[in-house]
């Protein structure tokens, strides 16, 4: 008898199956991923009229300040602007934290850990899932902005190439802020299982804390606002013959490489901590 209910049981879902799973559940609900699909597209498009509405001071740059150097455009600091990576972030991690309240919200999660008992399996998938779609997107809206951008200046000879110093960190750091930004959203859902709080949570981590360590005055308190999660991608595109500056007492690019990845894993860990050990 024992025999037969073993032979007659289901096998267990492989991660291949999970990750199926999940992209079916992303892919029902199309408001999701129209969201950062559009999100995507007006980020670009941010970035590029941000750069064509310098056209005209590129052609007629302002007089030279006594005492102060020739005016050098920067294509970086205004075609990978802080707006698009703003929109960015909010989309992403909108995104991250609806994937995971939604399922409590909605009752879903039971259903879930009822037909797939492995909880870490589960967000796992759910993390490689998210943190792929998004890695995507944040990679089209940087190298898009970049190449376009940067072909737009080409005939008046201050464009970038991805080869200069620089600029290859700064297209891939301004990528990847994008997935890191969806995981911090997935772990404040998993924390606080409500879209409202979740959401209001997301926009205080992001821009309403950086605000309170601002300024150069107190240094452990700048030291604090720079490593913040977007204050990571602000650094990682400046480059070394760039004008733009975070003042003093700025991080170092591989401190910030370093800070943004902690970010992504202290993300993925509470994510995975919280779902296995809370009760549905």
């Amino acid at each position: 008898m024992s025999t037969a209910t073993h032979a007659c049981a289901e096998p267990a879902p492989r991660f291949v199956d999970l990750l199926a799973a999940e992209w079916i559940k992303l892919r029902s609900l199309r408001s999701t991923y129209w969201v950062l699909a559009l999100a995507s597209l007006v980020a670009i498009a941010v970035n590029v009229n941000a750069v064509h509405t310098d056209l005209p001071y590129i052609d007629h740059p302002r007089p030279r300040m006594p005492g102060q150097p020739p005016y050098s455009y920067d294509p970086l600091f205004h075609g990978l602007g802080n707006i698009a990576s703003d929109l960015m972030a909010v989309a992403a991690g909108s995104l991250g934290a609806i994937t995971v309240f939604g399922e409590y919200t909605t009752g879903l999660i039971r259903t879930t850990f009822a037909a797939v008992p492995d909880r870490r399996g589960v967000i796992t998938a759910k993390v490689l899932l998210i943190g792929g779609i998004t890695a995507l997107a944040g990679l089209v809206v940087s190298a898009v902005s970049f190449f376009t951008i940067n072909a737009m200046l080409a005939s008046r000879h201050v464009g970038l190439s991805v080869t200069d110093e620089g600029c290859l960190r700064a297209v891939l750091g301004y990528a990847a802020i994008v997935p890191v930004c969806a995981l911090i959203g997935m772990a404040l859902g998993a924390l606080l299982r409500h879209a409202t709080a979740s959401i209001v949570s997301l926009v205080m981590v992001m821009f309403i804390l950086p605000m309170m360590f601002g300024g150069d005055r107190y240094r452990w308190l700048k030291e604090i606002g720079t490593h913040l999660p977007l204050a990571t991608v602000q650094r990682l595109t400046i480059t070394p013959n760039s004008t733009a500056t975070m003042g003093k007492y700025a991080p170092s690019v591989l401190d910030s490489w370093i800070t943004m990845g902690v970010w992504g894993v202290a993300a993925v860990v509470v994510t995975v901590v919280v779902v296995r050990r809370r009760d549905v």
